[in-house]
C-alpha cells in the first residue's frame, strides 16, 4: 500500500468529529481567504504570479511577420534633434508608404508643428489614408493631447493611452474609452483593423451579446474589475489582458537613420503594419511589463513596442482564432478555493509526521502551481494565491488542532496505562489510537483475557519481624523481579495489592484470533513459570543475606471480560470487569494448604482452570487436582497444577509488543477494579462467559 493509500486509510478511520472539523475548518479558511482577496490584499501577489506565468510560458523565437517598427534612436536624436521636425516625419511617412505597407502608425505626437515642413507634412497627412496619428485621451484632470490638426475627427486618428497598473506594470490593454460624449478607439486597434480590412476581416458584434466586439471567430471579453487576480480594478473602457506572447521575438526594426538613408530592406515594410516610435531612452517613454525581471536598467518596454504588441495580438485573434486569456467566474473561484482548503484541511487530518507534512504541504503547491501554469497556457488565469493560501492554513489549522488533541488523548492514556505498562506497548497502544479511542476515552469493548493472580505466602510473619523499611526495601526486590517477568512475556500489570500482583495477557487492545487467544494463555503459564525460577533466585540470594525467603501462590484463568473507562473527567479508571477475573483470583487462594510452596525447591504452586488448560496446546507437564467448588461460585470448576514446560517458549521483542498492541484490530481492552471483602483479592461479580472461548 503506498503512503496515498495510508494517508486516506488513515483518514477514513477517524471520528466523526474530527471530519466535521475539517469540513468546518476549510469553510472557514475559504471564507476567510476570499475575504481577504475581496479586500484586495492578495492583488499584488496575484499579479506577481500572472507575470511569472508570463516568464514560463514557452517562446516562438521566430519574428512577427506582420509588423515592423521604425525606431528613432539616440543617434537619430543627436543628428536630426528633439523633438523632430515635421519635414524628418514627413520624409520617413514618404519613404514607408512607397514600400506598400497596410497601415502606418505615428508613435508620435504632433498636435504643434515643428519646423520646418509643416506643409509638407500635412500634405503627406491628407493624401495618405494609411497613416494612423496617435493622441492621448482626455479626461479627468488631464487635457489630453491632440492629433494632427489635418486629421482631427477623421478615422486615422487613435488614441494611445497605455493602462499601467499599481506597481508600475502593463497588463492590459485598450480597445475603446468613452467621455460621456463620444467613444475614441484605440491606436493598436485601428492599426489591427486597417490590417484586417485587407485580409476581408472586420469587426462583428458579437451573435449572442451585441455589445461585445468579435474579430474573425474570436469574441473579446471586455475585462471585469474584479478579474483574475484583480481587485476593484479601473475597468472604464473597453479592456483586455495582454499576453505578450510576441515580446520573446523581437519585431523587425529600421532605424530612422537608416530608413531615410535608404539602407533597409524593402520587404520589411510590405503588407506589414509600420510603427514609427522612439526606443531612445532620453524621452523616457518606457514601461514596464509582465517580463520585467526587475526596474533595473534594460528591463523596460518603449512605448511603440507596447503597441505592436497589442496590434500582434489583434492580428492573432482575427486571423488565427487565438483568444485573450480568460478568468474564471467568481463563483468558481470560491469553489476552487473551498476544494484546496478542503483538501488542506485533509492533509492536516491524516499526516502526522513534521517532515511528511512539510513534503505534502510543498508537493501540494508544486502540483496547484503546474495545474495552473498548464491552465494559464490554454488560456485560463485561475487564481493561484487564494487556493494555496487556503490549502496552507486549513493544513495549519487542522495540524495544530490535531495535535493539541492528540496531546490531551496521549495525556489521558499514559495516566491510565503508564502505571501498568512498559513503555514500548504505551508507545504501541499510542500508536493505536485511532482504534483504541471514541470521543478523547477509551472505547467499552468486550475481550477474551487469561488473568494471572500471584499472592506471597507467610507475608503477615514477615511484615510483623521487619521495620517498614526493611519491609517495603524486601517487597520491592521482588516485585522488581516478578514485574520484568510479565513485562518479558507480554502481560500487563493492573495493580500491586499490598504482596499481591494481577497481571492480564490479552489487553489493553482485543484479539481477533484464536490462535492470539492461545498465544495469551501460553504466555501466561510461561511468565508463572518464570516468576517461579525469579522467586528460587531470589530466596537463595535473601537466605545468603540473612533475609527472610517467601514462597508464592499463583492462579490462572482465562475467559471473556468487558473493559471500559470508569469514573469523571478528573478522575478515571481503565478498568476490566467479569467473571474470569473473580476465577483467577479464587484459583490462587484455593485451599492454600494444598501443594504449599517451597522455598527452595517449588517456591510457586501453580493452578490454572480447565479453559485455559485447553489452550496450550500440551507444551506444559501439568496434573489434575479435581473438579471442585471455589469461594463464591455456584458452579464446580476443574482446576490442573502445573509443574513445568515441555517445550522453551521463543518470543521475540517485537512478539511481545504485538502481543499487547495488535495492528489493524479494533478499540481497545482494559483491566479490572479489585475489591476485597476477605482479605483476598476480588472482583465485582458478573455471569460466567467462558463460552466466549469457543468462538
Amino acid at each position: 500500500m503506498n503512503r496515498a493509500s495510508l494517508a486516506i486509510s488513515s483518514v477514513a478511520r477517524r471520528p466523526r468529529s474530527s471530519i466535521l472539523i475539517v469540513g468546518l475548518v476549510a469553510v472557514l479558511t475559504a471564507a476567510a481567504v476570499m475575504g481577504a482577496r475581496s479586500l484586495g490584499l492578495l492583488e499584488a501577489f496575484e499579479l506577481v504570479a500572472y507575470d511569472a506565468y508570463i516568464r514560463l510560458r514557452p517562446a516562438d523565437p521566430s519574428p512577427s511577420a506582420r509588423i515592423t517598427l521604425v525606431t528613432v534612436s539616440e543617434r537619430d536624436i543627436l543628428a536630426n534633434g528633439w523633438p523632430l521636425s515635421d519635414e524628418v516625419l514627413a520624409r520617413a511617412i514618404e519613404v514607408v508608404a512607397r514600400h506598400e505597407p497596410r497601415a502606418i502608425g505615428l508613435d508620435i505626437y504632433r498636435d504643434v508643428s515643428v519646423k520646418p515642413g509643416r506643409q509638407k507634412l500635412e500634405a503627406v497627412l491628407a493624401t495618405e489614408p494609411r497613416v494612423i496619428a496617435a493622441m492621448k485621451f482626455a479626461e479627468g484632470g488631464s487635457s489630453g493631447v491632440r492629433p494632427p490638426r489635418i486629421l482631427q475627427d477623421t478615422e486615422q486618428v487613435g488614441f494611445n493611452d497605455i493602462l499601467v497598473d499599481p506597481g508600475g506594470v502593463v497588463r492590459r490593454g485598450l480597445l475603446f474609452l468613452d467621455d460621456g460624449t463620444t467613444v475614441s478607439t484605440s491606436f493598436a486597434l485601428r492599426l489591427a483593423l486597417r490590417y484586417l480590412e485587407a485580409q476581408g476581416v472586420v469587426p462583428q458584434p458579437d451573435p449572442h451579446n451585441p455589445s461585445l466586439l468579435r474579430l474573425g471567430r474570436v469574441t473579446i471579453h471586455p475585462l471585469d474589475a474584479h478579474e483574475g487576480g484583480y481587485v476593484g480594478a479601473d475597468a472604464r473602457g473597453y479592456q483586455f489582458l495582454l499576453d505578450f506572447k510576441d515580446a520573446r521575438r523581437p519585431f523587425s526594426s529600421v532605424e530612422l537613420a537608416s530608413l531615410l538613408a535608404g539602407s533597409f530592406d524593402p520587404g520589411l515594410f510590405r503588407d506589414r503594419i509600420v510603427l514609427i516610435g522612439v526606443a531612445a531612452e532620453s524621452v523616457k517613454d518606457d514601461f514596464y511589463t509582465p517580463l520585467s525581471k526587475g526596474y533595473k536598467v534594460g528591463q523596460s518596454m518603449p512605448g511603440v513596442i507596447i503597441h505592436a504588441q497589442i496590434a500582434s495580438q489583434l492580428l492573432r485573434m482575427g486571423l488565427d482564432g487565438d483568444a485573450p486569456m480568460a478568468a474564471l467566474p467568481e463563483w468558481q473561484e470560491w469553489l476552487w478555493v473551498l476544494l484546496w482548503s478542503v483538501a488542506g484541511a485533509l492533509v492536516g487530518l491524516g499526516v502526522r509526521s513534521p517532515w511528511r507534512l512539510l513534503f505534502a504541504a510543498g508537493g501540494g503547491l508544486v502540483g496547484l502551481v503546474a495545474f495552473d501554469l498548464l491552465a494559464f497556457l490554454a488560456g485560463r488565469w485561475i487564481p493561484l494565491v487564494p487556493p494555496a493560501l487556503g490549502w496552507l492554513s486549513a493544513a495549519g489549522v487542522v495540524t495544530a488542532y490535531m495535535s493539541y488533541r492528540e496531546m490531551a488523548q496521549r495525556t489521558l492514556l499514559m495516566q491510565l496505562f503508564s502505571r501498568h505498562v512498559s513503555r514500548e506497548v504505551a508507545e504501541a497502544i499510542w500508536r493505536q489510537r485511532d482504534q483504541f479511542l471514541d470521543g478523547g476515552r477509551p472505547r467499552p469493548e468486550r475481550l477474551v483475557v487469561t488473568v494471572l493472580f500471584t499472592d506471597l505466602t507467610g507475608f503477615t510473619t514477615v511484615s510483623e519481624k521487619h521495620t517498614p523499611e526493611a519491609l517495603l526495601e524486601w517487597l520491592n526486590e521482588y516485585m522488581d523481579a516478578m514485574t520484568h517477568e510479565v513485562s518479558h512475556y507480554g502481560g500487563v500489570i493492573r495493580q500491586y495489592a499490598g504482596d499481591a500482583i494481577v497481571a492480564m495477557f490479552g489487553i489493553p487492545v482485543p484479539r481477533q484470533t484464536q490462535a492470539e487467544i492461545d498465544q495469551d494463555a501460553r504466555n501466561a503459564v510461561y511468565c508463572a513459570l518464570a516468576m517461579e525460577t525469579a522467586l528460587r533466585e531470589l530466596n537463595r540470594r535473601w537466605r545468603l543475606q540473612g533475609r527472610p525467603t517467601a514462597g508464592m501462590r499463583i492462579g490462572i484463568f482465562t475467559g471473556a471480560v468487558v473493559s471500559g473507562t470508569l469514573g469523571t473527567a478528573d478522575r478515571s479508571e481503565y478498568v476490566v470487569v467479569g467473571d474470569t477475573v473473580n476465577t483467577a483470583s479464587r484459583l490462587e487462594s484455593y485451599d492454600k494448604e494444598l501443594f504449599a510452596p517451597d522455598a527452595d525447591t517449588r517456591p510457586a504452586r501453580i493452578l490454572i482452570g480447565e479453559p485455559t488448560l485447553v489452550l496450550l496446546d500440551g507444551r506444559f507437564e501439568t496434573e489434575r487436582v479435581g473438579e471442585v467448588s471455589l469461594k463464591g461460585k455456584e458452579n464446580r470448576i476443574s482446576i490442573h497444577r502445573v509443574i513445568g514446560s515441555s517445550q522453551e517458549p521463543a518470543l521475540t521483542k517485537e512478539h511481545r509488543i504485538s502481543v499487547q498492541v495488535i495492528a489493524s484490530k479494533q478499540e481497545s481492552g482494559a483491566m479490572t477494579e479489585v475489591s476485597r471483602a476477605d482479605g483476598e483479592p476480588g472482583v465485582d461479580r458478573a455471569s460466567p462467559v467462558d463460552a466466549a472461548l469457543r468462538r
